[in-house]
């Protein structure tokens, strides 16, 4: 006997005024602004239950996201509200929506049904990033673009990186090359030679890789009007999430497939536009209502569902202060007298006590640390920060990027740094030897070999050594370099910074792609060296109390049941907290270095701290460090330069903030003088004395 459902309901009861004018809109194309925490994913599911119970078929919605779970959470809430609506009894199928999916997925299975008349085998194979990356490499070598010229060409990651955005951001290479890759400029024209035979050989295996499957469909719809009529046809309604992360292609197809707009949905927030890095495009959104005729109709939800008010008015005077930008201003009926708190801090170090203070001072007060979390620009700006936590027993998760200590990029300055220390540490030195070019495993353990027979000198083996002629000099400045370091004649952190200049040119050639990014790493190191009085000291620390960050994949600490969260802003996307502490607010780190380029990075970076504001449920704290470390400064006889606080937060928004208030000047005063102090002094003691009495 089936159980008795619930009384039905209409999918737009719960909504608010805005939200169920979206859900209910009818006719042309439809731009949802949707504000942080507005209630977005039910407003998208409303509408498409509510389409459905006016008739619309199921089977003729599809439904666009950006991941395969956030595509089934969207078809599960709207199902329920299916079921609730329909009054359908417990444990019955509410209608199900089978075009549902990602861009990729729903390319590829319009692919698979329109192979034969596009030229591909209906069997074609999809190549994931590895594959393609291979298959780049074995083209690369058999046309032999890299023999052709006396410069350093890319490699074949770096080259594929280089196609995909191309493909993606439908720009010319030329201009692409000139913005991110200026080092390739000069290999424009070898670069087209290697894509086209790249193409040639995935047509030749019927292979598609993963930005294919969006550029086939693309064209598929140009080069057969009748096609494309036929497959926009087949969907009476087509709904996007996320539209401010959709690249120019994904917008083509779409304008391809309803030129006119009929039953066009899409959804975003171009305030949230963060990931320009993956050819994601905020005019898309900027630019959707002009593209019809009429435009297109825009609703904005603007009522705020998450933040307290004091939250939201910072954060739209931040955000208010972009160029160009969909006006909104997000409101809510959840009062409060509790301002963002724009904490100033001494340094780094500082910056983590204060955050480990706050973090167990509000867990004290009933708040776990699950419903805390920190954000940072760049993984590595959480050093610091995971070394205090360690210390104090903190348990932490971390999302974005990689185990900082765990880097190849950290791993090799350390072994470095080890290896000055005791040139007996084989595994340093063979670590350290086998990236410098010409010296592959055994030729470095014959080197090292060598070197144990000259224990005064032991880099004099290597001066003596039988190599080519440029690993010859490549391995005498490096042998140069170590018996500077052992000497201890530069002083630390002073140290640190000559095998950082020596490295850099290495960090290049190995990790070409992203060695601007993994650059920024090795200057955090530095800046966690700058803590530390000797070279010993800080190889000692990091290694018996190193920062355990843990990735979105690995889970949460398994002997802990609660643990704070630390997130890039990136990965914190979507993601809510009761309390959040965001690091490092200070121009050079927010907006970053690398990112003021243009005019529309600075923007991006602007995006990126309004994103990070607006996780916060009831407590926000902006924490300014008031000098922070700078490689450069060496020659100008500082280590460290006093920052300004980020340009997104200016004099006109401060009293938006609490600033320096006596709570905060108390504690600060009180952790200043803790770290003052200092360890006791004590009275020398001869532990050789007392061993050999033991004994």
């Amino acid at each position: 006997m089936p159980v008795a459902s619930p009384p039905a309901a209409a999918p737009l009861d719960s909504l608010n005024d805005a939200q169920r004018a979206a859900a209910a809109h009818r006719g042309g194309p439809l731009l949802v602004v949707a504000g942080a925490g507005s209630g977005k994913t039910l407003t998208l599911a409303a509408r498409v239950a509510s389409l459905v119970l006016e008739g619309a078929d199921p089977q003729r919605i599809l439904l666009l996201s950006f991941s395969r779970r956030a595509a089934h959470e969207l078809a599960r809430r709207a199902g329920r509200l299916l079921h609730q609506a329909l009054g359908l009894p417990a444990g019955t199928q509410a209608p199900s929506l089978p075009w549902a999916g990602t861009f990729h997925g729903v390319g590829a299975r319009l692919l698979r049904e329109h192979a034969g008349h596009i030229g591909l085998a209906e069997n074609f194979s999809i190549l994931d990033r590895g594959d393609a990356e291979d298959l780049m490499g074995l083209v690369r070598q058999q046309t032999g673009v890299a023999e052709q010229t006396s410069q350093r060409f890319p490699l074949k990651g770096s080259c594929l990186a280089i196609y995909s955005r191309a493909v993606n951001s439908q720009a010319p290479l030329a201009a692409l090359l000139r913005e991110l890759w200026p080092w390739c400029v000069e290999h424009e024209a070898a670069l087209k030679r290697l894509f086209n035979a790249y193409v040639a050989a995935k047509q030749d295996q019927q292979t598609l890789d993963y930005d294919d499957l969006l550029l086939y469909w693309h064209e598929m719809l140009q080069a057969s009007p009748a096609l494309a009529a036929q497959t926009g046809a087949r969907f009476d309604h087509v709904l996007v999430d996320e539209y401010q992360d959709t690249n120019r292609l994904q917008a083509a197809i779409l304008q391809a497939f309803k030129p006119d707009g009929a039953g066009l949905t899409v959804v975003g927030d171009d305030a949230q536009s963060i990931y320009a890095f993956r050819a994601a495009e905020v005019r898309n959104i900027l630019d959707f209502p002009a593209q019809f005729s009429p435009a297109a109709h825009t609703l904005t939800l603007e009522r705020n569902y998450r933040s307290t008010q004091p939250i939201l008015d910072a954060s739209n005077a931040v955000i208010a202060l972009a160029p160009e930008r969909i006006a909104k201003r997000l409101w809510t009926d959840q009062a409060s007298s509790e301002k963002p708190l724009l904490v100033a801090v001494a340094d780094d170090a500082a910056q983590a006590r204060w955050v480990a203070d706050e973090v167990l001072r509000l867990r004290e007060g009933g708040l776990r640390l699950k419903s805390q979390a920190v954000l940072f620009r760049t993984s590595s700006h959480s050093a610091a920060l995971e070394l205090e936590l360690a210390r104090r027993r903190i348990p932490f998760v971390k999302f974005g990027g990689l185990k900082f200590l765990e880097a190849a990029h950290i791993k090799d300055l350390l072994a470095l740094l080890r290896w000055a220390d005791n040139p007996r540490h084989r595994l340093a030195g063979f670590r350290l030897l086998t990236l410098l070019p010409g010296i592959g495993p055994q030729r470095a353990r014959a080197l090292l070999d060598a070197m144990e027979k000259s224990p005064p000198d032991p880099w004099a083996a290597i001066d003596h050594a039988a190599l080519p002629s440029a690993a010859r000099s490549d391995l005498a400045r490096f042998a140069t370099l170590c018996r500077a370091l052992r000497s201890g004649a530069m002083g630390w952190p002073g140290e640190l910074t000559q095998a950082v200049q020596w490295y850099l040119p290495h960090l290049q050639r190995l990790h070409e792609q992203d060695h601007a990014v993994r650059a920024l790493d090795l200057d955090q190191l530095q800046r966690l060296a700058a803590g530390f009085a000797s070279r010993e000291r800080f190889v000692t620390a990091l290694t018996l109390d190193p920062p355990e960050a843990t990735s979105d994949e690995s889970g949460p600490p398994l002997m802990d049941e609660d643990y704070l969260i630390l997130s890039t802003l990136h990965s914190a996307k979507g993601q809510e907290w009761q309390a959040v502490y965001l690091l490092n607010m200070v121009d050079g780190c927010l907006p970053a270095d690398l990112a003021t380029g243009s005019a529309g990075q600075l923007e991006e970076e602007r995006r990126l701290l309004y994103v990070g504001m607006t996780r916060a449920k009831r407590h926000l704290q902006l924490i300014v460090p008031q000098r922070f470390y700078v490689t450069q400064q060496r020659q100008l006889g500082d280590r460290h330069v006093y920052g300004g606080r980020t340009r997104f937060i200016p004099d006109a928004l401060l009293a938006l903030f609490e600033a320096d208030g006596p709570a905060q000047r108390a504690r600060a005063a009180e952790a200043q003088a803790e770290a003052a102090k200092g360890p006791p002094s004590l009275p020398p003691v001869d532990l050789r004395a007392r061993l050999r009495s033991a004994w």
